[in-house]
């Protein structure tokens, strides 16, 4: 496993997002949160005014230790290595992007999930260990995730890829909620957790050493993607088909460090009700 990223949000990437999915500006903020404007705007820089903080949380339906412990950045998710998880980062404008490839205990077959803006460190790995590419699966069809998938698929035979039927992209089979593989020694199952994006899709998979969820942008550690589609239905899906996995569960985000069911439930500000 590659060293971890660096998360991908902080408090002020939290706040905003917050504030979007439901709507609230910066002087409906202040008035309900008896925090002035001035000292929000502030905390939308990153600054970390503890009082200000737990004020605006709960009008953001965030949780308040939580979110300060983002603004004052001592929290980062204990990394798990995992046997045959492999993280691969490549760049995409200022952003990094996550692909991850799978590999099960004794197969010489792998699972390959988004690729990233450059397939060249996955193919390495799969020519080096003379690998077989048995499927690519997609968490959702925004650039930066499918960028290289012709090239992936063309490098290793054209073997299957699949992406929710309501984000189609050239190349790939459409799936949908429910939808299971039973390849390279894995079982995947299909849980649609859309908000993000029109069909994000988050494979559940087992026959790991551990339990691991590939959520895509979904969720990340300590924050989850915008609800560009759907603030609100990013959030129940994430409680209903991320949060309710088993604890142990090992979750590859879109962006950002690996993490676990368990330790968002704990720090992850979006979601106070586990705290």
């Amino acid at each position: 496993l590659t060293m971890a990223t660096p998360l991908e949000d902080f408090s002020e990437d939290i706040i905003g997002k917050a504030q979007r999915g439901l709507g609230i500006d910066t002087g409906e903020l202040a008035e309900r949160s008896g925090v002035d404007f001035d000292t929000i705007q502030a905390l939308r820089r990153g600054e970390a005014d503890a009082d200000a903080i737990r004020k605006i949380a709960p009008e953001l339906g965030l949780h308040g230790e939580a979110l300060l412990a983002s603004a004052q950045k001592v929290w980062f998710p204990e990394q798990l290595d995992v046997p045959g998880l492999h993280a691969y980062h490549t760049h995409y404008g200022d952003m990094i992007v996550n692909a991850y490839l799978l590999q099960a205990p004794e197969s010489r077959e792998a699972i390959v999930f988004d690729t990233g803006t450059d397939c060249t460190a996955i193919l390495n790995l799969l020519r080096g260990n003379s690998l077989t590419l048995a499927a690519i699966c997609l968490t959702h069809s925004h650039r930066d995730h499918i960028a290289d998938l012709d090239a992936l698929r063309s490098a290793n035979g054209n073997p299957p890829a699949y992406i929710h039927g309501e984000e189609m992209v050239h190349g790939a089979t459409a799936i949908e909620e429910g939808w299971t593989l039973d390849a390279a020694g894995l079982q995947l199952t299909a849980r649609q957790t859309s908000g993000h994006s029109v069909a994000g899709i988050t494979f559940v998979v087992e026959g790991m050493p551990a339990p691991v969820a590939v959520v895509g942008d979904a969720m990340f550690a300590g924050s989850m993607g915008g609800g560009m589609i759907s603030y609100s239905e990013a959030l129940r899906n994430n409680r209903e088909k991320i949060l309710t996995l088993p604890d142990d569960t090992v979750l590859c985000p879109g962006h950002g460090p690996l993490t676990t069911v368990g330790q968002e439930k704990t720090h992850n500000p979006f979601f106070p009700e586990f705290k």
